[in-house]
């Protein structure tokens, strides 16, 4: 049995980076489809426990999403900050859908070496390039699962967690 040891210079992958774009935006369409999902007025207000409303945490996402890939891409990290405030949920899915093309028009301008390049985040998390996009992800779908929670405590079967476009 042999064993190689990864060098700085070599490559290793598990997916490409269109398959990583694809598996995020199908983590967003999903999210997406929890935005759809609730009442108007329910977007904007439900919490349980002290927790905030979906909209807070649909802008929390989107402040860090196109923002974090822009960063990524540029080396340039604007100031990390929640979303402009909307008030309809149809404003609040354009904001999510103006996100979501930007993501696919920077995506692709991130050449794949960035994602092992050490950044700091906003000027204050330290890591990898893939590591900071991870935590993106990763933040959507904790929130997303907070909406679960909400819609199901106001009697609405939510889309099945597993139906991602």
């Amino acid at each position: 049995m042999s064993t190689k040891e990864l060098t700085p210079s070599a490559t290793a992958s598990v997916f490409t980076p269109e398959q990583l774009l694809r598996h995020w935006q199908g983590h967003r369409g999903l999210t997406r489809k929890m935005i759809e999902a609730f009442p108007e007025d329910k977007l904007f207000t439900h919490s349980i426990g002290g927790m905030r409303p979906f909209s807070d945490l649909v802008y929390e996402i989107l402040g860090m999403a196109a923002p974090c890939l822009q960063g990524i891409a540029t080396e340039k990290w604007q100031k990390w900050a929640d979303a402009a405030k909307v008030n309809t949920k149809a404003e609040l899915l354009a904001l999510w859908d103006e996100a979501t093309a930007q993501i696919n028009e920077i995506f692709p301008t991130i050449p794949t070496q960035r994602f092992q390049e050490q950044t700091v985040a906003f000027g204050q998390w330290p890591g990898t390039c893939i590591s900071i996009l991870f935590y993106a992800i990763d933040n959507e779908i904790h929130h997303r699962g907070q909406a679960y929670v909400y819609l199901r405590s106001l009697g609405i079967e939510p889309p099945a967690f597993w139906d991602r476009p």
